[in-house]
């Protein structure tokens, strides 16, 4: 019994050490560095309301405005209404996403991005109804 326990803490303790040396293995790759090109920020407390941009050298560009908005009555129905979009690079390609976020959500656009389909017609006149009737 003795030399069956001595085998498997040998056997544990080998995996352990191979566990330990591959995670230095992997720490010791070189990072990859990406540099900075543009940055700017402005920021006015007055006017509640913010901007900032920057790119970087692999094809990464990032854009966002907004201001702080009242929804309702209460101090705490208050959010910030924003707008931007953020631009990276696949291979050869070059994709932009441009998005807002406000009380309806956060909506994104792009020409990558899947698109719903259409509503069909009856769902169309059933929503236009309720509009008209005021329930929507």
């Amino acid at each position: 019994t003795t030399v069956i326990y001595q085998n498997l803490l040998n056997m544990k303790s080998m995996i352990l050490i191979a566990v330990f040396l591959a995670v230095a293995a992997a720490q010791q790759e070189d990072p990859i560095v990406v540099r900075i090109l543009k940055q700017a920020q402005e920021h006015d407390t007055e006017k509640q309301e913010y901007k900032f941009s920057f790119e970087a050298d692999n094809g990464i560009a990032v854009s966002e405005s907004g201001v702080q908005k009242q929804f309702g009555d209460k101090p705490e129905e208050a959010g910030t209404v924003a707008q931007g979009s953020y631009t990276y690079t696949e291979g050869d390609v070059r994709y932009t996403v441009n998005w807002v976020a406000n009380e309806n959500g956060f909506q994104a656009t792009g020409d990558h991005l899947p698109t719903p389909p259409p509503l069909p017609a009856h769902v169309v006149k059933i929503l236009d109804d309720l509009r008209a009737e005021g329930k929507l």
